[in-house]
């Protein structure tokens, strides 16, 4: 293995002790989590609606969106995480029977692609599709679209077994009492009868195609923001396939993904000598083929970002500079970055002799 030291051109996030200053009980198995940023790090925790941080305890990190907004960190020096408890989550359980206000978590700062540029003199329509805890980065995008652009306005299909399970609630409810005209609500439930039975069941492609048939006219829509379950964001991507609008996808749930494609044994056979870049600094080690870069690369720079490990959140997101690979599984990555050459190192495996990836970049 050989190391090589180079000026540093630019400096990875890294993670900050952050206090809790409040846990808000959003459902049985929901709360919202606010972190108190310092003043002297509200610009490194600088973000745009729909990004997301990752949290870590021990040796755990895990990704939660930002449901807040950036005027709420500019001017209170607050940001907000909504967190769904996951059966068996390490975290998640910690936050729902743990945490408290004044303890004190370190969190990295944010990350993430699922956004879009907003400006005061743009007259767009916006739409999202989402499920469960999908609303957290939505919901974010809602209120810092409305408020930003006066012209713009926000139409939300947002699906829940009941009632009792909505998150967020009263705070979409207040957007609504505050954009009456501006924000279309559409709340959906899969096991609980409502009046109109369009608005009863689960969001799947019949029954948003019916929604697109009475309530929303997709072709109107300018840009598409679909998170929530595997199978909801892919159907919906399916009945959008046709439409003009640009389309934004998050996953939150991958339990139901089809297998990795399969790969050439002469692929997997070998090694490859590999080069990361973090921070400047270059380390070269060898690696089998049939392993994932993050991993492999972990045992020489333990200090890689990551956090889901499972191609959803794009921490470990690094621009491929030389050599290839080929990706197990993809739901972070956009086709403009994909394009770019980045890849997920987590789901990254190499197929040639020599490879470099740039975190930096």
């Amino acid at each position: 293995m050989s190391v090589t030291i180079t000026k540093p051109v630019q400096r990875r996030p890294r993670f900050h002790p952050l206090e809790v200053s409040t846990v808000d009980r959003l459902t049985d198995d929901a709360v919202a989590v606010a972190f108190a940023v310092p003043e002297e790090l509200t610009g490194a925790f600088a973000f745009t609606p729909g990004q997301h941080l990752t949290v870590k305890r021990g040796e755990v990190r895990r990704s939660y969106s930002i449901c807040s907004t950036p005027m709420e960190l500019r001017e209170r020096g607050r940001l907000r995480i909504g967190v769904r408890q996951v059966p068996g989550g390490s975290f998640s359980s910690y936050a729902i029977s743990d945490l408290k206000p004044g303890d004190t978590v370190e969190v990295l700062p944010p990350l993430g692609q699922f956004t879009t540029d907003l400006d005061p003199l743009r007259r767009k329509h916006y739409a999202g599709i989402v499920a469960g805890s999908g609303i957290t980065p939505v919901l974010s995008l809602v209120a810092t679209a409305l408020a930003v652009e006066p012209h713009s306005r926000f139409t939300l299909i947002y699906g829940n077994r009941y009632s009792r399970s909505v998150m967020f609630a009263e705070e979409l409810a207040d957007l609504k009492d505050r954009y009456p005209d501006r924000l279309h609500l559409i709340h959906v439930l899969s096991r609980e009868p409502r009046d109109a039975e369009l608005l009863s069941g689960r969001l799947d492609r019949a029954r948003l195609r019916a929604l697109f048939g009475t309530l929303v006219e997709p072709s109107t829509v300018d840009e598409w923001f679909l998170c929530g379950p595997f199978g909801m964001v892919m159907d919906a991507k399916a009945v959008l396939k046709d439409q003009p609008g640009k389309v934004h996808t998050e996953l939150f749930h991958v339990e139901d993904t089809p297998p990795p494609p399969a790969r050439d044994t002469d692929e997997e056979a070998g090694e490859t000598e590999v080069t990361v870049r973090l921070d400047g600094r270059e380390t070269s080690f060898p690696m089998r083929r049939d392993e994932r870069v993050l991993l492999a690369a972990l045992k020489v720079r333990p200090e890689l970002p990551y956090a889901c490990q499972g191609g959803v959140c794009s921490t470990c997101r690094a621009k491929v500079v030389d050599g290839e690979v080929r990706m197990a599984h993809n739901y972070a990555l956009e086709s403009d970055e994909l394009a770019a050459g980045y890849v997920l190192t987590c789901q990254s495996s190499p197929v040639t002799d020599r490879l470099t990836v740039d975190y930096d970049a």
